[in-house]
């Protein structure tokens, strides 16, 4: 048995693979996370059962008139159907008689099932995935696993594992994208390059503006060969190789976005947001007429920068250490670090304008800007690598404020899982705005540990009302925490529950500490 542990720890993809796996079992709520979600998985329901696509007493407050008089949600397929087989191997594991007793509570059987299996699968790829593409970067192994796990641990990707929205199944069909395509660029493989370019265009299921994802990728190739000075001639032959493929699979999956657009609602040159926008307005003529685009231009530009409630710099601190290692060190920086530093935070800036007059640009309620949360990690996770590569080239100082950032946004994205998310954003509306979510967050878990909620003013009669509500408010939010208070799941299945979820911790930070020691065999003698 020793033997083959350390075999395994010279395998750093499957140490990789198997902390995202124990990592994202151990983060689990059991609940979907939004609203959103839950509308979308009755969208998966509508699929394969006689169910609506949307229940009638949702409507108007969610929903869309659309043809055959029926109402459909505004949302786009791809999450839907991500979570079809999970929904129905939960839907019939939720009808076995064990489970009677429980029918009724939230989460249900089917939710925990579809909210587990998809999380772990989607954390566990897009790890891997970014384990493969820093490698062709070529970043040493212990470069490689540490910005792997800066991923995992130092973004948001943390807490949208947690929370099932859509926002790490787009950065996982983004990350394959740019993983298979610079690959097609360096071998010429044309099958990487059609393997990418599905990635991408599946993307555009799941959310339309992910095409500047699309863009942002043939950014990214661009410029590494004029970074490179690869020749107009060699650029035009690589541009018509490039367009041969990856065209056809942009044109087909944007094809089945428009065709499910017609199915919906009668139309394929149009969105929801034209549709949702002339609805609303009927509903409340009060409503602006350039509604939902209604935001004024300072504040959907400002916010997601400067805002504490909503600034990708606080909820991502990374994105400030790879901006300050770019500026740092831009002279030292490889063409396809360049390169890609300049195609993320520009595809930083097109969400950021995107949504700057949206209704709401800022997510509304999800933890930190979820439409902009996808580029940002992809800019933040060249972080640690880069700071690892170049840590002979850094001053003292500055090899210790990148440490600094890197425990703070570890500290942060930890921070984003101990309660329900929109908790801070219930408490704003007692507590008003602005506010310093982040830092409240804190305060909630110091309150809840001390037993000072009510002490210290953070009750709120928009949650504190309802059991439940309350429940998710001032219980840490994993799943096994969350059954224990439940009457209705058996004493001792709650208890199994809870020590295995230490268990998982346990084995966890055993991954990690064999991890590190793969790290340590693997470092480099001399900087590379």
């Amino acid at each position: 048995m020793r033997f083959r542990f350390h075999a395994f720890a010279f395998r750093p993809a499957f140490l990789l693979g198997l902390a995202a796996l124990l990592t994202a079992l151990v983060v689990q709520s059991g609940e979907l996370g939004s609203s959103d979600t839950q509308h979308r998985l009755q969208a998966t329901h509508s699929f394969w059962t006689a169910q609506p696509a949307v229940l009638p007493q949702e409507y108007p407050e969610f929903g869309l008139n659309g043809r055959r008089g029926r109402i459909y949600g505004w949302y786009g397929m791809g999450q839907s159907l991500l979570m079809l087989p999970s929904d129905i191997v939960g839907t019939y594991l939720e009808r076995l008689p064990v489970f009677a007793d429980y029918q009724g509570n939230d989460p249900s059987v089917r939710e925990i099932v579809v909210s587990v299996t998809t999380n772990v699968l989607v954390c566990v790829l897009a790890i891997l995935v970014c384990f493969r593409f820093l490698r062709l970067l070529n970043f040493s192994v212990a470069q490689t696993m540490a910005g792997a796990l800066g991923l995992l641990f130092g973004t948001t990707f943390l807490h949208y594992t947690q929370n099932t929205m859509e926002n790490n199944f787009i950065m996982l069909l983004t990350l394959t994208g740019f993983c298979f395509q610079y690959e097609w660029l360096r071998t010429g493989r044309r099958r990487a390059l059609f393997y990418g370019s599905l990635a991408l265009g599946a993307s555009l299921l799941t959310r339309l503006t992910t095409a500047l994802n699309l863009v942002a990728a043939g950014v990214f190739l661009l410029l590494v060969l004029l970074i490179e000075k690869a020749g107009w001639r060699n650029i035009q032959a690589r541009l018509r190789a490039y367009l041969k493929i990856a065209a056809p699979c942009y044109v087909f999956f944007f094809a089945i976005d428009r065709v499910y657009q017609y199915y919906r609602f009668g139309s394929v040159f149009n969105t929801y947001l034209s549709i949702y926008g002339a609805q609303q307005k009927r509903l409340d003529p009060s409503l602006p007429a350039n509604f939902p685009w209604s935001t004024p231009w300072h504040v959907g530009l400002l916010g997601p920068l400067i805002t504490p409630e909503k600034s990708i710099f606080l909820f991502d601190p990374l994105v400030v250490l790879s901006l300050l290692l770019a500026a740092l060190l831009w002279k030292r920086l490889r063409p396809e670090m360049r390169a890609w530093l300049v195609a993320t935070a520009l595809l930083v800036a097109g969400h950021v304008v995107f949504y700057a007059r949206y209704v709401v640009w800022s997510g509304d309620e999800a933890w930190g800007d979820r439409y902009v949360s996808t580029a940002v990690e992809l800019l933040a996770m060249m972080a640690i690598p880069l700071l690892l590569r170049h840590r002979r080239d850094l001053r003292p100082p500055w090899w210790r404020a990148g440490l600094l950032l890197i425990g703070v946004s570890i500290a942060f994205q930890l921070a984003s899982l101990a309660f329900w998310f929109p908790l801070e954003i219930y408490q704003m509306k007692t507590l008003g705005h602005p506010t310093f979510v982040i830092g409240l967050r804190f305060e909630n878990i110091a309150a809840v540990a001390l037993g000072k909620v009510q002490a210290w003013g953070l009750r709120n009669s928009w949650t504190w009302d309802d059991p439940w509500q309350r429940l998710r408010s001032t219980t840490p939010y994993f799943l096994p925490y969350l059954l224990d208070k439940n009457p209705d799941v058996p004493r001792w299945l709650a208890h199994t529950l809870v020590v295995t979820w230490f268990g998982l911790v346990a084995g966890l930070l055993a991954v990690l500490t064999a991890i590190q020691r793969t790290c340590r065999a693997n470092l480099p003698r001399r900087a590379t």
